[in-house]
């Protein structure tokens, strides 16, 4: 996947969608002024050349030095507006001069937002960005947001910080560091812009620690107290992003470097905002599949299943579902940030949903194939599988987590069998091989294990996060009944008890899981005698006596017991069954 690793916009909008809501984005005067409204230092100038106009002082090469000659001071914009104008409505009308649109202006789209506000604003209502700083103190991105019926929380005063809802509390919170336009206290000169109140410095500081950055059309050059909060910032939790239309200055790349940025240049804020949030809802479309286009996959292949001529037509199908589930998996795979941040949760939450339309599909194929579908089965979970192992650096729980899709298929798959009754099929399908990135050869059955997936690789606290499962015996198989059973059964289970049906499943993935371990007879009597049974006893049933119970009594028929171990379960023999079942029963009355 070099081509993400080269496209900074692409890495920004996977990394936005995985963290929601982290990044913050940082608008310089850059932004606003492609839409006709001039920076704050332009805005004092020009009310100096009209001041020294009225104090007909003539026309002057340098308004800058005039006025300082004159007043032996810097121009400062309240000083300057309160000299031109008595009233408010007066200074109102000054302002609105220069940062409110005219009908012509409105006409020839000047002083409105811009597509790179617009494009912000769509990505506060995705929830992909919540706080915006912004050296600007025109009003552009808040109309942005209100045409999307979102109304910020805006603080350009300590009176609106002292007031404002909590910043965790917002949907989008807009700090203007220098202020707003209607608030004659708008910070313009050097001598104002050197510091900022401790209450904004403190804010300030806490964004940019706990926050990733977007910054937009800030040069890094002026602003000195925002400048000294990013040398100040303590950590960099989360990546820069920096968007430079050309060379940054000396003191720009001096915060590059310290923040560790990456610099994205060439393009304008427009293009930039706007191709960032079409890849975002790009991404957010192929997490959530269609459910008219899942439901349509599932008749599709239930009349390719029924009629041999259409074989080709299945593979097809199969084939291009698979292909889909693993081009939206491997920029996830292959991400190699820190997702600290991103509970466990949110991760299997994600390759449900992705893998949901494959695995639904997989439940039909196991329910009424004819074996000829296993070969697409298999390269479906290898090709999954494979995709998880090229990336191999982070958290061990997150490199583990990413064989859940894989392993999802074949419980998908192996639901849909053992609701058959195809049990030969599901014997194979548990001792298929598979081989990692180093090559070393292990089994489906065991590998991808319910029992591995959530004892053997350290998750187990892990999926206990899920609600009403934090003192769960069995989270993992807990949630695999809801969502296989409940969630997904619909497909294929028919009047059957959908979580009695994953439990048989769970129960038959135990025998093969215990069998590649080596646990023969003799071994598996060895451990009962010795009280030992629960090294290898794992899974719903140790615990969930009624369908124990059951299973003792339907599996001493010829009618459950016969094909079972005809298919090679329990090692092919009756004995071994029955032992191993006493002792779930056992161990479920503790």
């Amino acid at each position: 996947m070099t081509i993400i690793a080269s496209d900074p916009t692409t890495q920004l909008a996977f990394s936005m969608y995985e963290n929601k809501g982290v990044y913050a984005v940082l608008l310089g005067s850059g932004v606003s002024r492609s839409a006709g409204i001039p920076t704050g230092w332009e805005i004092t100038m020009e009310l100096v050349k009209r001041a020294g106009i009225a104090s007909s002082a003539g026309e002057q090469e340098d308004w800058l030095s005039w006025y300082v000659g004159q007043t032996g001071q810097q121009p400062n914009y309240s000083s300057l507006l309160e000299t031109l104008a008595n009233t408010q409505t007066e200074r109102r009308a000054i302002i609105q001069g220069f940062l409110e649109p005219n009908e012509q202006e409105l006409e020839d789209g000047i002083k409105v937002p811009t597509r790179a506000h617009h494009a912000i604003a769509a990505m506060v209502k995705s929830g992909h960005v919540r706080v915006i700083i912004t050296t600007n103190f025109d009003r552009l991105m808040e109309n942005a947001l209100r045409d999307l019926g979102i109304e910020p929380t805006v603080v350009s005063s300590i009176d609106t910080l002292l007031g404002a809802e909590p910043l965790t509390h917002t949907q989008c919170y807009i700090f203007k560091v220098n202020g707003d336009y209607k608030d004659a206290r708008i910070l313009n000169t050097d001598v104002e812009l050197g510091d900022y109140p401790s209450e904004f410095n403190t804010l300030l500081d806490r964004i940019i620690d706990e926050f990733g950055l977007i910054v937009a059309g800030w040069s890094g050059e002026w602003d000195h107290a925002l400048r000294a909060a990013f040398l100040r910032a303590p950590s960099r939790r989360y990546p820069t992003f920096w968007l430079a239309r050309g060379r940054l200055s000396e003191r720009g790349n001096e915060l590059v470097a310290h923040r560790r940025a990456t610099v994205v240049s060439g393009a304008d804020a427009d293009t930039f905002f706007d191709g960032l949030n079409v890849k975002l809802e790009t991404i957010q479309q192929s997490r959530q599949p269609n459910p008219l286009g899942t439901e349509l996959t599932i008749a599709m292949a239930k009349r390719f299943i029924a009629k041999p001529e259409h074989r080709i037509q299945l593979d097809d199908l199969v084939a291009n579902q698979t292909h889909q589930a693993i081009a939206h998996l491997a920029p996830i795979f292959e991400s190699r940030e820190d997702r600290r941040s991103q509970p466990f949760t949110d991760w299997v939450l994600m390759f449900e949903t992705t893998i949901e339309p494959l695995a639904r599909l997989c439940t039909v194929l196991g329910r009424w194939g004819t074996g000829s579908e296993l070969h697409l089965v298999l390269d479906a979970i290898k090709g999954l599988y494979a995709e998880a192992q090229k990336e191999q650096s982070g958290y061990t729980h997150w490199l583990a987590l990413k064989n859940y899709p894989a392993a999802l298929i074949m419980y998908s798959y192996g639901m849909g069998l053992t609701r058959a009754g195809r049990l030969d099929d599901l014997y194979k399908l548990l001792g298929s091989a598979l081989l990692n990135r180093r090559e070393i050869p292990s089994v489906m059955g065991e590998e991808l294990s319910p029992f591995y997936v959530e004892n053997g690789t350290g998750l187990l606290q892990h999926w206990r996060g899920f609600e009403d499962e934090t003192n769960a015996k069995t989270p993992l198989s807990n949630r695999l009944a809801s969502v296989l059973s409940t969630r997904w059964a619909q497909s294929f289970a028919g009047a059957h008890d959908p979580v009695l049906l994953y439990e048989r499943f769970e129960f038959l993935c135990l025998l093969r899981f215990i069998q590649q371990r080596g646990v023969n007879e003799d071994v598996l009597n060895d451990m009962i005698e010795k009280n030992q049974f629960k090294q290898i006893a794992m899974g719903r049933l140790t615990w969930h006596s009624e369908t124990i119970n059951r299973f003792i009594h339907e599996y001493s028929t010829d009618e459950y017991k016969a094909p079972l171990l005809a298919a090679g379960f329990a090692l092919g023999s009756q004995s071994y069954l029955q032992r191993l079942l006493e002792g779930l029963q056992r161990l479920s009355r503790w």
